[in-house]
């Protein structure tokens, strides 16, 4: 990967990250519902689960993972020839995907909101959605 792509991928990475944690942090504050929360939640991981980490931090790891997914995502569609269209949908479907496997992360804590609670799912299927529409658009290539 050229540095200028991987730039871009790092900074895609960290747009779209700051706005799902934007969004989700809205979402939690006008309605309750733990989605920022879940987002930020490392209580299924060993030993990050036994430090109580400040909430910069677990944005920050947040945010690692944002430029990672973004750095695959660019890698993978680096050499493919795919219209535009399709690459906004592999995107959006990906983001989406890693957000319905993630959500049952949720049980694993008292913290976040109950597994059965669609409101939540709901929010944090929009936010992904979000997400990889803003990860594709910046993300974006000349064709």
């Amino acid at each position: 990967m050229k540095r200028g792509v991987a730039s871009r991928a790092i900074l895609a990475g960290i747009i779209s990250g700051l706005f799902l944690g934007l969004f989700l942090k809205v979402i939690e504050r006008v309605t309750g519902i733990k989605v920022y929360t879940l987002l930020l939640n490392v209580d299924y991981v060993p030993f990050l689960n036994q430090i109580k980490l400040h909430e910069t931090i677990e944005f920050g790891l947040h945010l690692i993972i944002s430029i990672v997914l973004s750095l695959l995502i660019m890698k993978f569609l680096g050499g493919k020839r795919w219209g535009k269209g399709t690459k906004y949908s592999f995107i959006i479907g990906a983001s989406i995907t890693i957000g319905l496997i993630l959500f049952p992360t949720t049980a694993l804590s008292a913290r976040t909101p109950e597994l059965s609670s669609l409101a939540a799912l709901i929010y944090w299927l929009v936010g992904h959605g979000l997400y990889g529409w803003l990860l594709a658009w910046v993300l974006r290539t000349e064709e």
